[in-house]
């Protein structure tokens, strides 16, 4: 087993944007109960975290966000764009969720752990240097690789974000910069219009954004063999030295927000190569943290399952991982988003 960390707290049970809203306090509370069992909890490390500081907010956001976002503190409701509101607690509970993520990356860092689990809220990819959006207040991810690049003084980071959306907010925190690769895979167009295969990033980051638009309907094999031919060659040539995964669960089949087919075995696929080429190109450094997921079942499963792979590497059986190791997209597939990447990476 490998010291796996798991980062959470009932603060983020506390942020709740108002009866019916999809992103709920129940979506941890289904992980979280599951994660009380003593055969689960016995597993997994559970190390206490500190709240991101304004000052390490700022080195993702503007003071503005960060004066709007706490000018929400005790108050009973309020709304930070149509999709996007709080409660007296939210505050709080999204600079825990950033300050999870931060410390989550220095631990791995300092040797502390091999890999973690952020499960968090509010999500964060979203979320904007000066804008809350998207159900996110705090870009948890983009604060955490920022602080790697600037306070630990790493080179060069990894962000996969597999959610049904794509993170704009990540995207542009880092679109003129070589020092974060971003790869996103999303449904498109879809909320939030961002994501198209042509967005490759400027300046020094030309080449460092990767995009992969998806129409819909794409299941576990679609996913592995992305991960397969077009990940993972580029991840051995970046050499990350540290691997973060936006790892949104609303690509799952049943998932009211999606149009994905994805099940518990994708989600573990995806973590299962993730660590393999973390271990290959980055001593194991691997962080998930929690985006969006709104089937409750799902939610669940595939949490879990990614939970089981960063610890055991069981997260499924052994005839479905050979299946899905073998998996390769057909021809003439994703053509055009190969041809791009193609002209930075070696595929």
């Amino acid at each position: 087993m490998r010291k796996t960390a798991i980062f959470k707290d009932d603060l983020f049970l506390k942020h709740d944007p108002g009866y019916g809203h999809v992103e709920s306090p129940s979506r941890l509370e289904v992980i979280y109960e599951q994660l009380n069992k003593p055969e689960l909890n016995k597993k997994f490390l559970f190390p206490s975290f500190s709240p991101a500081t304004r000052e390490i907010l700022e080195l993702n956001h503007s003071e503005a966000l960060i004066e709007r976002v706490s000018w929400t503190r005790g108050k009973p409701s309020a709304s930070l764009d149509p999709d996007t509101r709080t409660s007296p607690d939210s505050f709080d509970a999204a600079c825990l969720a950033a300050g999870a993520v931060v410390d989550g990356t220095k631990m791995l860092f300092d040797g502390e752990i091999d890999n973690c689990f952020a499960l968090v809220r509010p999500p964060g990819h979203h979320a904007e240097a000066d804008r809350a959006m998207g159900f996110c207040l705090f870009n948890n991810v983009a604060v955490a690789a920022h602080y790697a690049i600037q306070r630990l003084n790493k080179e060069r980071i990894l962000i996969v974000d597999w959610d049904l959306h794509h993170g704009n907010g990540t995207q542009h925190s880092f679109y003129g910069s070589d020092q974060v690769l971003y790869f996103s895979t999303h449904q498109y167009p879809h909320y939030p219009g961002t994501g198209a295969a042509y967005e490759v990033g400027t300046g020094h980051g030309e080449g460092y954004t990767i995009n992969i638009p998806l129409p819909g309907g794409q299941d576990d094999a679609f996913f592995a063999a992305i991960f397969n031919s077009i990940l993972a060659p580029i991840v051995k040539e970046y050499q990350p030295e540290c691997i973060m995964v936006s790892a949104g669960f609303d690509i799952y089949k049943e998932d009211p927000l999606g149009g994905m087919n994805v099940t518990a075995d994708g989600f573990a696929y995806m973590t299962r190569k993730l660590r393999a080429l973390a271990d290959e190109v980055c001593d194991g450094r691997l962080l998930v943290t929690l985006e969006g997921g709104y089937n409750l079942t799902g939610l669940r499963d595939g949490a879990l399952a990614v939970l089981f792979e960063l610890a055991e590497g069981n997260g499924m059986d052994a005839a479905t991982a050979k299946h899905l190791k073998n998996a390769t997209l057909p021809s003439n597939v994703l053509e055009e988003t190969q041809n791009i990447a193609k002209k930075y990476w070696k595929m």
